[in-house]
């Protein structure tokens, strides 16, 4: 125990615990999104997936979740932990601070993060509890009997200040996605030094296709393209 005690309080630790929940993170939502994208094979498709995350493959959702919950609570742990210590680090603040190296996406982490926290617990209480339920679908089922998870996003996507919310919380995602991905494997000493890493790269396609695959969702409900 002391050897993982000692891991754990490193700074080193807590940034390797950071980049390997951080790529959890993004494996989970790369699937999440391709399941979002059902909704563009129909109503059948979409519930019949849903239903199926419910089912046949409930356990496995179920270890998912707790997964994730775990890589969760770990990442924002050590990201207050980590910003805490280089604080202390730094009692006196600089004069003034010239990023040398930024970008949007590294500069807007932490607040991008919270909105991104503040999202999740909507996004559960929405579509997953039925908590919330903007579009008036609570308990409504499709021809089969399940229940009408598409009819779901589309009533409440059909709702502007709901897409909104949904369209800026990717672009939040998209850019936690850049920075994140990248500063992981920086982390884990995967990216080796390079002026132009393929890494990043990477990350950047990653937080690309991420940011696209879910805003097409309430982008295409207020087109009417998803009815």
């Amino acid at each position: 125990m002391k050897p993982f005690r000692a891991f754990y309080q490193s700074t080193v630790g807590k940034k390797a615990i950071m980049g390997v929940t951080g790529l959890v993170g993004v494996g989970f939502v790369i699937l999440h999104m391709a399941g979002n994208l059902q909704m563009f094979l129909g109503p059948r498709k979409m519930n019949a997936y849903a239903a199926a995350l419910h089912g046949p493959l409930a356990e496995l959702t179920l270890l998912v979740r707790v997964v994730l919950i775990v890589a969760v609570v770990l990442h924002v742990t050590m990201a207050v932990q980590l910003t805490r210590l280089s604080a202390a680090a730094r009692p006196v603040a600089y004069k003034k601070k010239i990023p040398q190296v930024a970008t949007v996406a590294s500069l807007t982490m932490l607040w991008g993060g919270v909105l991104l926290l503040v999202f999740i617990v909507v996004h559960i209480l929405h579509f997953t509890t039925a908590t919330i339920d903007p579009g008036g679908w609570r308990g409504m089922s499709d021809s089969r009997g399940d229940p009408d998870i598409s009819g779901n996003v589309i009533a409440s996507f059909r709702i502007w200040w709901v897409s909104a919310f949904y369209i800026v919380a990717m672009i939040a995602l998209g850019l936690h996605l850049f920075h994140g991905a990248w500063s992981s494997v920086r982390s884990l000493g995967v990216a080796k030094p390079s002026a132009n890493p393929r890494e990043r790269r990477v990350a950047l396609a990653i937080a690309v296709v991420v940011w696209l695959g879910f805003t097409m969702v309430p982008v295409a409900v207020l087109a009417g393209v998803l009815r």
